[in-house]
This record gives C-alpha cells, sequence and structure tokens, in this order.
C-alpha cells in the first residue's frame, strides 16, 4: 500500500514562483500541495484551516513578514514544521528565522534537490540548513561577536533589513500597509535598542553582523 503523500503549504508573495515551485514539488509523487498564499494574514489562516504537515515560506512579503508568520504559526502548534526558502544567504535572517521555530533554511540559488531533501529532514524533525546557509552561520559563530537578535521583535527585524536595503520610511510604510508614522516609531526604537545614533551607524553595524544588503525588488513597494 502506497504511503499518503506529505501535504505541504507554498507561502510566497509571488505567484511566478509560486508556480515554478509547485510544477517543481509535484514532480514527486509523495508530494501534495494543499495550499498557497501570498502573505502572511492568509497564511496564518490557512495553515490551521489545512494544517499542512510542512510549510515552505519566503520572508520578505508585504504586511505580515514571513518573521511574524513564523512566530505566530508556532505560537498556535508548537509542532509546525516550517522551511525557510528565501533569496537571501546571509546568517542573522537564518539565525534569527530559527529562533522564532523555523526548522530550516535554505536559499533560492540551492540545486532542487536540496529543497527537496530539506522537506523530507524537516518533516522527519531534523533540523536542516543549505549548506550556503551553514557555512554563514558558522563563520558568524566563530567570531564570537555579540548581535542582539533577540532584542528585536519579528517586525522590528523585518524594519531593520528593509531601512539598511536600503529603503525609505515611506517605502517600508507602503510595502508592510503600515503608517509612516509607525514606522518612523519603529525606526526609533531599533536604534535605541541597538544603541545607535544614526543610518550610518545602523548600516555598519548590520555590515558587521554579516546582513545581506544587497538590494531586492521584494523589498521594493509595489507599483
Amino acid at each position: 500500500m502506497n504511503a499518503l503523500p506529505i501535504k505541504l503549504m507554498l507561502v510566497d508573495d509571488h505567484a511566478i514562483v509560486r508556480s515554478g515551485f509547485r510544477r517543481l514539488l509535484e514532480q514527486e509523487s509523495n508530494l501534495q500541495i494543499v495550499a498557497e498564499a501570498d502573505n502572511g494574514e492568509q497564511a496564518y489562516a490557512l495553515y490551521v484551516k489545512e494544517m499542512p504537515e510542512v510549510v515552505v515560506i519566503d520572508l520578505s512579503m508585504p504586511g505580515v513578514s514571513g518573521f511574524e508568520t513564523i512566530r505566530r504559526i508556532v505560537a498556535r502548534d508548537p509542532t509546525a514544521r516550517i522551511l525557510v526558502f528565501s533569496m537571501h544567504e546571509d546568517a542573522m535572517r537564518a539565525e534569527r528565522a530559527i529562533q522564532l521555530g523555523a526548522r530550516g533554511y535554505v536559499t533560492k540559488s540551492s540545486p532542487p534537490d536540496v529543497l527537496l531533501r530539506a522537506i523530507a529532514d524537516v518533516l522527519a524533525g531534523r533540523k536542516v540548513l543549505s549548506p550556503d546557509i551553514a557555512q554563514a552561520l558558522a563563520l558568524a559563530r566563530l567570531s564570537g561577536q555579540r548581535r542582539p537578535l533577540e532584542d528585536l521583535t519579528p517586525r522590528e527585524f523585518d524594519v531593520l533589513c528593509m531601512l539598511v536595503s536600503p529603503a525609505s520610511e515611506q517605502e517600508i510604510a507602503q510595502r508592510l500597509h503600515l503608517s509612516v508614522k509607525t514606522i518612523h516609531n519603529l525606526h526609533y526604537q531599533i536604534k535605541s535598542k541597538l544603541d545607535v545614533a544614526s543610518d550610518i551607524e545602523l548600516t555598519r553595524l548590520a555590515i558587521s553582523w554579516g546582513l545581506d544588503l544587497a538590494p531586492s525588488s521584494l523589498y521594493a513597494a509595489p507599483k
């Protein structure tokens, strides 16, 4: 008797990207896409409804970010198996995602077989990192430098990543569907928690942590 396929949910705000992932994953007879979401609110609602066995999620989305979505899902279901699939290759984002409850982190530059193996590993309860992220984390830990990620909320961390991408408060507000005043307050809180006085210092700090500062269309405000 054949085993039942693994139920997956895909979370990515780009429909073309999701379509490509779906075609890749559905070539595997043991995988079944039971839900797709293009934002964090929808992802949380669909998780509660469908209870997929593995969630494959991007981090950069409008509104509720991937980080906050991970936190909400894990708060609802501590057994949730979440695999981050992101274009960002820095240890800082990977470490934050794991701290929030993700079971794995694979970069989109990885070969398809790395993603497929990661899904199986996460389902089996194992932690998994793509080779590039594993190397980045190892180097970051060898440096011994304190990186106060725990001091930032998921929303603050997401805004930090956008600020140093760089993006203006207006652009971030539009992207996250928040008011400019809210983003301004978050901006102030981030600098206060990290004990920096300016955006130049904030960017230098992010660089010292190895944060990927490459501009990303995912962080650009939608047209």
